[in-house]
């Protein structure tokens, strides 16, 4: 069961017009445009690449939960938020075997 509705590719896409414009990269598919959201909240642009990745392979319900684990942190408590992403996402992925 998903605990949130699953926003339409639309809405994703409109998110990120603004940081595309920045960036000028192209995005054809949702998995991308997800993956870019991700270095975005995570504030991690050097892994962009990582995170298209894992938005393509890994489980969205896994990707959200996990991101919201790092967003329920107090900023100053979180040194690099993408260490503590990966990190509660292996612990997700261990879980769910």
């Amino acid at each position: 069961m998903r605990s949130t509705p699953p926003t339409p590719i639309s809405d994703t896409l409109f998110k990120l017009s603004e940081t595309l414009k920045r960036r000028k990269k192209y995005v054809k598919n949702e998995f991308q445009a997800f993956g870019l959201q991700l270095a975005e909240e995570l504030d991690d642009w050097k892994n962009k690449s990582l995170y298209i990745r894992l938005a393509k392979s890994t489980d969205r319900r896994l990707l959200e939960k996990a991101l919201y684990f790092v967003k329920d942190h107090s900023p100053k408590e979180v040194r690099s938020p993408g260490r503590l992403f990966m990190w509660k996402l292996k612990e997700l992925k261990k879980e769910e075997l």
